[in-house]
């Protein structure tokens, strides 16, 4: 009994300590560090308007449904693009329900692009991400989509592609996965064309 009071009193001392250090000073240094070295990454990688309205984030894709922008790919997460319910279609390579919407989505993006019923088609173009909130697509989807892009904006295919070029992110560290497209700033892009 003699040591149980002592003990408790360090170890309260201790809980205390470790609170404040871990609960308070370390999340501020953390935060602080953020703002002062990575500012527009740490609150959001916000894409803003010049009145300063926030119109979305590069990390996270958003719906369109005019044919005048390029479409992202598909998403499962909650009714479509919601970043509060972030998740995949959880279906397996043997789910009939996953085999019927690839091909209706197959089917589908062949006829807003005017493909031939037979056309390859890329495969982010019809599957959703792990996340459903991918903002990027590949270069092959770019390049087919530009062509309608190009059609409903009445510009040329060649000044498409060149915004496409200039809104291509290569790929991660220089060689991790491939290069991608991000649809909002290239959407957002198009807009300042005309």
């Amino acid at each position: 009994m003699k040591t149980f009071f002592p003990e408790f009193k360090t170890s309260l001392l201790l809980t205390l300590v470790f609170a404040v250090l871990l609960c308070g000073v370390y999340p501020l240094v953390v935060w602080g560090a953020g703002q002062a070295l990575f500012r527009d990454k740490a609150n959001g990688s916000l894409i803003l308007d010049q009145d300063g309205t926030v119109r979305g984030s590069s990390l996270l894709a958003q719906n369109f449904s005019s044919g005048k922008y390029f479409q992202p790919r598909p998403s499962a997460a909650g009714t479509g693009y919601d970043a509060t319910s972030s998740s995949g279609t959880n279906l397996g390579p043997t789910s009939q329900k996953l085999a019927d919407s690839i091909k209706a989505a197959v089917a589908s993006y062949r006829e807003a692009n005017g493909l031939a019923p037979d056309a390859a088609v890329p495969a982010d173009a019809v599957t959703a991400s792990g996340s459903g909130l991918d903002p990027h697509i590949s270069l092959a989807n770019a390049h087919i989509q530009a062509v309608r892009v190009a059609a409903a904006r009445h510009l040329s295919v060649d000044e498409v592609r060149s915004l496409v070029a200039r809104h291509t992110d290569g790929p991660g560290w220089g060689l991790l996965g491939e290069a991608g497209v991000n649809v909002l700033e290239l959407n957002r892009a198009l807009d300042g064309a005309r």
